[in-house]
């Protein structure tokens, strides 16, 4: 049993931040939660969950060891993996190695009341209290929140090509998980999602997410919707615009199918490798905001169509970092 009490509220209890990691995946583990770190300005009191091959464990500890003593505001506990006993490899083969393990949270978690997945490749381009805050937005049947798959139906996968149930006209995108782990509990998730598996595990093209997508297809009235600017994603830029960030900007991104890693759409990769080389504890405004402006203006990510939105990218970043911002250095 894990004995940690999480609140919704901010005021006194930390937040809660859990990823899944396995394979070659650690070190976007690592650049995700300085992407946290980075933009927690108001020095939120942040917990990282961290479910993880037992082979990470040792280098994990030794570099956020190293990073809590610079930024003591955060904690971080590292934990086994856990599938089903009698279907341990069928569920941690499922679409991406131990992807899976998000649909078990309510039950690992057991004292848990609330906390945010998200995907390995996911960084924080605004504080993490930004998008905890729609927890208190949920009504009194919500148990999750997630972002849409797609906001253009002509570029949709999930109603071009599914074969199973999804939510609502486009589907929903499930790699950042706004968790109610208490009502999830009392709704009897797990009892819910094997059976799902069961029925339609030979049409499932995105493992987990489709579950989650057929899940809560059969009850629609426990999904959330958050807007797509807290889980944008090159599908959002690389045809046209199709999530307006102009006013708010870019909270979390998204760099999945590896375009943290591609030059495919170089802003992804440009903003990803900004966050991996700045070192906690130095000035904010100067190693990280000035140089990541620069770098997105480049003309080879100008000219590209998710270059086209570099300013939205800063919108937050202008805010939290300005000109005279001292932070941690």
């Amino acid at each position: 049993m894990l004995l940690f009490i999480i609140s919704t509220s901010t005021e006194s209890q930390p937040l809660y931040v859990a990823v899944v990691v396995c394979g070659q995946r650690m070190q976007e583990v690592l650049v995700m939660i300085k992407s946290a770190l980075l933009f927690n300005s108001s020095r939120e009191k942040l917990y990282f969950l961290i479910f993880a091959e037992e082979r990470l464990t040792i280098s994990f500890n030794e570099k956020l060891n190293d990073w809590r003593a610079i930024r003591p505001e955060f904690d971080f506990r590292l934990l086994p993996l856990q599938f089903p006993l009698n279907s341990e490899r069928e569920w941690r083969n499922l679409f991406k190695p131990c992807a899976a393990q998000r649909l078990f949270l309510p039950s690992i978690l057991e004292t848990v009341d609330a906390a945010l997945y998200v995907d390995t490749d996911i960084l924080f381009l605004s504080p993490v209290a930004d998008i905890w805050k729609f927890f208190k937005s949920f009504n009194g049947t919500q148990i999750a929140g997630v972002s849409p798959e797609h906001e253009d139906a002509n570029v949709g996968w999930y109603n071009r090509f599914a074969r199973h149930p999804f939510y609502g006209p486009l589907g929903v995108n499930s790699g950042v998980m706004l968790m109610n782990l208490t009502r999830m509990r009392e709704f009897k998730w797990e009892e819910k999602v094997l059976p799902i598996y069961k029925e339609y595990k030979l049409r499932l093209t995105w493992g987990d997410q489709d579950i989650i997508n057929i899940l809560f297809y059969y009850h629609s009235e426990k999904l959330y919707l958050m807007p797509c600017e807290y889980n944008y994603r090159p599908d959002h830029c690389m045809y046209m615009n199709i999530c307006n960030v102009s006013v708010e900007g870019i909270k979390v991104i998204h760099g999945n199918r590896g375009y943290f890693h591609s030059n495919k759409q170089p802003l992804f990769r440009t903003i990803y490798e900004a966050v991996e080389s700045y070192q906690l504890g130095q000035n904010e405004y100067n190693e990280f905001l000035v140089p990541l402006r620069e770098a997105l203006q480049d003309s080879v990510i100008v000219k590209t169509n998710c270059g086209k939105i570099w300013k939205d990218v800063l919108l937050v970043a202008n805010k939290v970092f300005p000109k005279e911002f001292i932070g941690s250095a």
